[in-house]
């Protein structure tokens, strides 16, 4: 069974007298900043001048500092900038001033699990991973509640790192909701099949598999395009609220004996079978191994695929009916 912290297994104090420095104000950068500060607990930024998100953090109130000078000043350090450029930023300027006794952290564990990043031995290594994102896990913090997160160690030099990262998890408000147990290797490949397989690269695969199957049938795209795609948040919402059992309640039972009947011939041993080999990139490092040279590379096979993929029909069509719904554009 999982392990599962809350409030009442945090103790906010760790934190009381330390320097927490945030390096990126992205996404989870300000959630995380905000919420903490809002929690007492003393929160620097690291941001470069003149972008949007060194903007923002002025806004917020913060006086954003450079990544080099964060790393000096903060015992807690961390490290929310996009996982592509953690390496290059934890060189150049965090590492010269991670002295002994220091606390660095991430939201998600590619780097430290596949060797990108390699602390010293005299730093407490952890990992906090909200399970939402940023502008609602700060918009979940500001109502009273928060948002689970994963919390992991994967180096304990002070003896004390689960509790400054459970003190960190209560900081931001997950520990209202339950942080849960793992560890860097779990999360890390967890998160990767989980993106791969059926959030990103599954479902959007058997989106466009859909809407290509019934075009070439002879069907309106448009038509196609509100069956496969536009219905899906309806679909998905459902499972979100109450899992699969209370979205299948809440379908007609024809829908039900087609989800019954047909969705195993979609989803079939070749599929799973496809679905291990994934998984088994992704644990033996031949996935990590692919994206860093493609990233040394400077993204040849990405890029093309990218540009690829926004030229599709379902995105010309996709454009084209949003405008039917101006509550969708009015989000945007």
């Amino acid at each position: 069974m999982a392990i599962i912290y809350y409030d009442k297994d945090c103790d906010l104090s760790y934190l009381k007298d330390r320097t927490v420095g945030i390096i990126g104000y992205g996404s989870q950068g300000h959630a995380q900043g905000q919420n903490l500060r809002d929690s007492g607990v003393k929160v620097i930024i690291a941001e470069v001048k003149g972008s949007a998100s060194y903007d923002r953090a002025v806004s917020d109130g913060f006086a954003p500092l450079s990544a080099t000078e964060v790393a000096k000043q903060a015992d807690y350090i961390v490290m929310l900038a996009p996982d592509t450029v953690q390496p290059k930023i934890y060189r150049d300027d965090i590492l010269p001033g991670l002295s002994a006794g220091k606390i660095l952290q991430f939201a998600h564990g590619f780097n430290i699990h596949y060797g990108q990043i390699v602390p010293p031995k005299n730093v407490d290594v952890t990992m906090i991973a909200p399970k939402a994102p940023g502008q609602m896990f700060r918009q979940i913090f500001v109502e009273g509640m928060g948002a689970p997160s994963l919390i992991a160690v994967q180096q304990d030099a002070s003896g004390r790192a689960k509790e400054l990262a459970l003190a960190y998890a209560k900081g931001i408000g997950s520990s209202r909701a339950g942080v849960l147990e793992t560890t860097f290797a779990e999360e890390t490949e967890t998160d990767l099949f989980g993106e791969q397989a059926v959030l990103c690269g599954g479902v959007t695969s058997l989106v466009k598999a859909g809407f290509e199957t019934l075009v070439e049938a002879g069907y309106q795209p448009e038509v196609a395009y509100f069956e496969c795609l536009h219905e899906l948040k309806l679909i998905v919402d459902l499972i979100y609220k109450g899992g699969i059992a209370f979205m299948r309640s809440s379908i007609s039972d024809t829908a039900k004996y087609g989800d019954y009947t047909r969705g195993p011939r979609i989803i079939n041993e070749t599929v799973l079978d496809e679905m291990a080999d994934i998984l088994e990139e992704i644990q033996d490092g031949h996935f990590a191994r692919e994206w860093i040279l493609e990233n040394q590379a400077g993204r040849p096979v990405y890029n093309a695929l990218k540009k690829r993929e926004e030229e599709h029909l379902i995105e010309e069509v996709g454009s084209e009916l949003r405008q039917m719904m101006p509550w969708l554009t009015e989000k945007q």
